[in-house]
């Protein structure tokens, strides 16, 4: 549960950062902030019930994934196959890691 907040403030954080203007807007800029640390305070409880390495790959993991992909699909940022593929590897990896957590 933790883990899934803290990946959903992570992504939120980062999807906003353009709105910062380079942190210069201070309203974008203090929601920005406060999420990214909702997200490491989220993490760091993770913690308690998972390996770091396996809990920082996950969220790191899903996190790259997921703004690759909202950056396509609503930033419009340019699609290639690359960028899914690469899309798709992370995913697998994570996968990975979780399989061979599991016992």
């Amino acid at each position: 549960m933790f883990l899934a907040v803290a990946i959903c403030a992570e992504v939120l954080a980062t999807s906003l950062l353009t709105r910062t203007e380079g942190f210069r807007r201070p309203g974008p800029t203090a929601v920005v902030l406060g999420l990214y640390g909702v997200a490491l305070y989220c993490l760091s409880l993770t913690l308690r019930s998972l390996d770091v390495g396996v809990a920082y790959a996950v969220w790191a993991g899903v996190g790259t994934a997921a703004i690759a992909a909202i950056g396509m699909l609503v930033l419009r940022e340019p699609r290639s196959a690359g960028r899914i593929l690469g899309i798709t590897l992370v995913v697998a990896g994570v996968v990975a890691l979780n399989l061979g957590g599991v016992g």
